[in-house]
């Protein structure tokens, strides 16, 4: 049996097309632009807010300097870089990364709510169908069954009146050899 070749373009208007890639595209834009706000709400309204309670000034300048930067005293030139840990600027991180979770946590919960009602509705729907179709089975059945003993009755009623006559017949007979 010879297997139908599928091109790499073929293969991958397939995948774009399918619906998961564009809304997983369009998940990562937003997302990508969201970061941006939180991270400007956390450089210029968070790290300031705290800056009035640091002596520095701000979040982002608390760090430990490991090797101190050291300068050419002729020129001004940097000799050697500063090495430090930025705390300040990690705490940023994790501050943005929280915020961004705690969002996405919220959008999440809304949408499975959405989806629980849904389904509620769905389920709740599915059911009454269920017991609507239970309903006209069991009132079938019911209209079966009545049918059924109306048949065996009429089939009595006519095995009854088959039995007179066969005995009026007998008696008729037996009269006329008389």
């Amino acid at each position: 049996m010879a297997k139908k070749k599928s091109t790499f373009g073929a293969d991958f208007k397939k995948f774009i097309s399918r619906g998961n890639v564009v809304d997983m595209a369009v998940g990562v834009v937003v997302g990508g632009a969201f970061s941006k706000i939180v991270t400007g709400f956390v450089n210029y309204i968070i790290n300031p807010f705290v800056g009035i309670f640091l002596k520095s000034g701000s979040l982002d300048s608390i760090k430990t300097v490991i090797t101190p930067e050291e300068l050419d005293p002729a020129t001004g030139e940097v000799l050697v870089k500063e090495v430090a840990i930025l705390w300040g600027t990690w705490a940023q991180t994790i501050i943005d990364f929280l915020i961004i979770a705690f969002c996405i946590f919220c959008c999440v919960r809304i949408i499975n709510k959405i989806k629980d009602k849904a389904n509620e509705k769905e389920l709740q729907e599915k059911a009454e169908a269920d017991a609507a179709a239970k309903k006209a089975a069991d009132e079938k059945a019911a209209a079966d069954a009545e049918a059924a003993k109306a048949k065996a009755e009429e089939e009595a009623a006519f095995r009854a009146s088959l039995m007179q006559q066969t005995a009026l017949l007998s008696e008729i007979r037996d009269s006329l050899k008389k």
